[in-house]
């Protein structure tokens, strides 16, 4: 790979995870800004930086490969003199030792040559069924978090949580229609309107920071803890599908290559979807590596 595109909360950070995946240093490679950072409104709304970083081509290849055309071309004419000048002995009549000796190595290599094709197309075709059982796997049928019937629910008119929503999405200058459902120890808020968009941010980033937050607030000093879940328009059924496309696509390519493959940071939530969604996969397994908030997972052959 000549190339890697990484993320981070600065671009010195996203270069560095960039040059880790690369194997390479700063020297060697060209880096390309794609995204700047920006800290947003006390967090929320905040951008990670993004960067390309490019291994440097060779310099003056064009040069070294038409030396080497010349050379070759110098040296041709010397040698076909030579074959000229040996021409006539090699014409000489081999002794009969000579012709079977090479007669019974000619049929050893083509023995061999017929063993090696067979192991090489029993290979291949347990390479291809290995490809073939890879696309046809498919994701789960249930979400990775179920999520409570709607009879076990009650809708909350008056909760802290929707009383520190509203302020928040003011401070932010957003026009929104918020609402909740409440179960047993779980809180559904769910999050519509025409800035929804901005809600949700680049990749669910900014709601799951109002998320985290606002689990916060409603879990202040009490004894049960609430699980607390924000939506918005949908949004996490959605990115749970595309994780598990994802997850598969990507699956099917280390089946194919063989080699592994890393992802980008997730957050805890996302990285479940993906270890879940390949866990029943019959060749690949998966993993987590790093520190939040840059833990990321990688697939790789079982």
């Amino acid at each position: 790979m000549d190339y890697s595109e990484k993320w981070g909360t600065d671009v010195e950070t996203a270069v560095k995870l960039a040059l880790d995946d690369l194997g390479l240093t700063r020297d060697e490679v060209d880096v390309k800004v794609l995204e700047e950072p920006s800290r947003g409104f006390f967090g929320i709304g905040s951008k990670l930086a993004k960067v390309r970083v490019e291994k440097k081509k060779p310099v003056k290849m064009e040069e070294k490969i038409q030396e080497e055309t010349v050379r070759k071309e110098t040296v041709k004419p010397v040698q076909t003199e030579q074959v000229e000048k040996t021409e006539p002995q090699e014409k000489l009549q081999k002794p009969q030792a000579v012709r079977n000796s090479e007669t019974r190595t000619t049929s050893q290599k083509r023995n061999n040559n017929s063993r090696r094709d067979r192991n090489n197309h029993s290979g291949k075709s347990k390479k291809d069924r290995r490809e073939k059982e890879s696309r046809e796997f498919h994701e789960p049928l249930e979400p990775v978090i179920a999520r409570v019937p709607e009879e076990d629910l009650t809708v909350c008119e008056n909760h802290i949580a929707l009383d520190f929503l509203a302020e928040v999405t003011e401070q932010m200058g957003l026009s929104l229609n918020i609402s909740a459902k409440q179960g047993n120890d779980v809180l559904y808020i769910e999050i519509q309107g025409k800035d929804s968009g901005t809600i949700i941010g680049k990749r669910g980033q900014t709601l799951d920071a109002i998320q985290y937050l606002t689990s916060l607030v409603v879990n202040k000093d009490q004894e049960k803890y609430t699980r607390v879940v924000v939506d918005a328009e949908n949004y996490r059924a959605k990115r749970e599908k595309t994780l598990e496309l994802l997850a598969i696509r990507l699956a099917n390519k280390v089946v194919k290559t063989g080699k592994s493959v890393k992802l980008e940071p997730m957050n805890p939530y996302e990285r479940k979807v993906i270890h879940a969604t390949l866990q029943n996969h019959p060749y690949v397994t998966t993993k987590s590596e790093g520190q939040d908030p840059y833990r990321r997972v990688i697939i790789e052959l079982k």
